[in-house]
């Protein structure tokens, strides 16, 4: 029986996918196997040793402590694409908004109120102060090819927009669903010299963090339009604000508002609304819960932020799973214990991903707990763990 405890409000699509046979789910369990968290944070959590593996259900997972977590190895999931639709269609609103100045336009016409008699003449005389440019023949640059920039990107096309897309890292995946209307940027700074709106779609990581700033700013037309819906540090907030001053750049839309962003002249500050949508909570439930049940069951891994992508399907009964450092002769020690005790291995996979490798081992032979202890006494292997599939032995 798995203990899976729960952390803020989970959609019950995802949760009553947990076979009841197999699994107790509760948001109070204690010494759980796995946890399954939305948006609350979980720093400065102690967590139990049974605890093997964390589901996000969304994408960003700066709520989870992942270094932490790797050095007990514990696998932080994650569900890039579960809400990607949402955070698309409100982009595009978002690219909308900040071309015909919608906003103030609404917000005058509701000023009228007091004078509706008069509304129809006043509108006509005071429409002009709220005018915008087509986003049709525009330049849009989409950095980021991921779930989301894919999706914009295309849209963006589809509106007759010139897309430019900027990922050094896109993913073969992605890659595939690019229209082929999208051109590819070499550099970012091609990219943000030619855009007449940029948006951003890429994670916040040490290399991210701030990096479009004055230097970038530079380089841009004047009155380019910015759209970030990803991660508010993705900015430096100073030196856009500056910018947004001088009338450098034309707007700033972000669903990450602080107190100086809101007081910022052409900013337009939504709520964190990205995914704020039933469809998505609904998908990253789905997603996060078939990734859990995957892992839990098999020792698979996908979508995992801190471990590698690995999956071996199983046609022998008895299973060993071994997480370690990513160093020399590892592999060699593992299977010299095992063939030691007269285990005989059917089949195995390794796969590493910076400092942490990830091995399936499959056996006909159980596990006894004694090689187990031998396997975790082996400096650098951080987790040991075993898997029966009792209808094969």
């Amino acid at each position: 029986m798995f203990r899976v405890r729960t952390i803020n409000k989970i959609s019950s699509d995802g949760l009553d996918l947990f076979p009841r046979d197999l699994y107790e789910v509760a948001s109070d369990l204690p010494n759980p196997d796995a946890i399954l968290v939305r948006s609350d944070s979980l720093h400065g959590i102690e967590f139990p040793k049974t605890l093997k593996a964390i589901a996000r259900a969304g994408a960003g997972v700066n709520n989870i402590p992942v270094s932490q977590c790797s050095e007990r190895g514990v696998v932080v999931f994650n569900t890039p694409g579960g809400n990607a639709n949402a955070v698309k269609e409100l982009t595009i609103a978002a690219m909308l908004l900040a071309s015909r100045n919608i906003l103030g336009g609404i917000a005058w016409a509701a000023s009228l109120r007091e004078k509706a008699d008069e509304a129809p003449e006043l509108v006509e005389k005071g429409k002009a102060r709220f005018t915008g440019p087509e986003i049709r023949g525009k330049t849009i640059g989409v950095v980021g090819l991921g779930a989301v920039g894919v999706m914009v990107a295309n849209d963006a096309a589809a509106l007759g927009m010139k897309v430019i897309g900027y990922d050094p890292y896109i993913s073969v995946e992605a890659a595939w669903n690019l229209s082929r209307q999208i051109e590819r940027a070499e550099t970012l700074e091609g990219l943000l010299a030619k855009a007449d709106y940029i948006t951003l779609h890429v994670p916040l990581t040490d290399a991210t963090k701030g990096f479009l700033d004055a230097e970038k700013f530079r380089i841009m037309k004047k009155g380019v339009r910015i759209i970030n819906l990803a991660r508010g540090g993705l900015v430096n907030e100073a030196e856009i604000i500056e910018a947004l001053v001088s009338e450098k750049l034309g707007v700033y839309v972000t669903d990450f508002p602080t107190a100086e962003l809101l007081a910022c002249p052409r900013t337009i500050c939504i709520p964190h609304l990205g995914a704020s949508t039933p469809e998505a909570e609904d998908n990253c439930a789905v997603m996060a819960v078939h990734q859990l049940m995957e892992f839990l069951e098999s020792g698979n891994i996908k979508n995992s932020v801190n471990f590698p992508r690995c999956r071996l399907e199983q046609r022998a009964p008895c299973r060993l799973l071994v997480i370690n450092r990513n160093i020399p002769n590892m592999v060699g020690q593992i299977t010299t214990i095992l063939a030691g005790t007269g285990i005989n291995i059917t089949d195995l996979i390794n796969h590493h991903r910076d400092e942490y490798a990830y091995n399936i081992i499959d056996t006909e032979q159980r596990i006894p707990f004694g090689v187990r202890e031998q396997l975790e006494r082996v400096e650098g292997i951080i987790r040991v763990r075993t898997i029966e599939q009792v209808e094969m032995i």
